[in-house]
């Protein structure tokens, strides 16, 4: 299910990374991306890597001078998540992403962020891209 909740929302992601590139030309330094209701287990790392995936895209697509030098992700879900379990896979994650885009790919610095989005997770404009695709089903309270 998050695979066809990824597929179908990989044009709208194409398009926004599109827009930023047009809109400032370059990449930020920092890119920072948030993935809320990430969860645990084979898919925790599903989305980031869609979004990293188009960014590399985009950027060789419009021949970006400057690529982002670093990812800053974060991983949020409720605290009850196991994010040991996210963490003990992040070797695995970032041999992938070396593999896959080579040494010259910005390093991904990753930070687990439990809680509630009913809040505030984050001070304002810190962040590039937010994903959140199937959270919302989760809700553990309405306001």
């Amino acid at each position: 299910m998050q695979n066809k909740i990824l597929s179908i929302s990989k044009s709208f992601l194409e398009e926004a990374i599109e827009d930023y590139l047009t809109t400032f030309g370059n990449f930020p330094e920092t890119m920072a991306i948030a993935d809320l209701g990430c969860s645990s287990g084979p898919n925790t790392f599903m989305a980031v890597s869609e979004i990293l995936d188009a960014v590399a895209e985009r950027c060789l697509e419009f021949g970006c001078q400057k690529s982002p030098e670093y990812f800053m992700v974060f991983l949020n879900d409720l605290p009850g998540n196991d994010f040991n379990e996210v963490f003990a896979s992040l070797a695995c994650f970032h041999a992938k992403l070396k593999e896959e885009k080579g040494a010259h790919f910005g390093p991904c610095f990753i930070a687990g962020l439990p809680g509630g989005f009913h809040g505030r997770l984050l001070p304002n404009c810190c962040l590039h891209i937010v994903h959140s695709s199937s959270s919302l089903h989760w809700l553990s309270q309405v306001r």
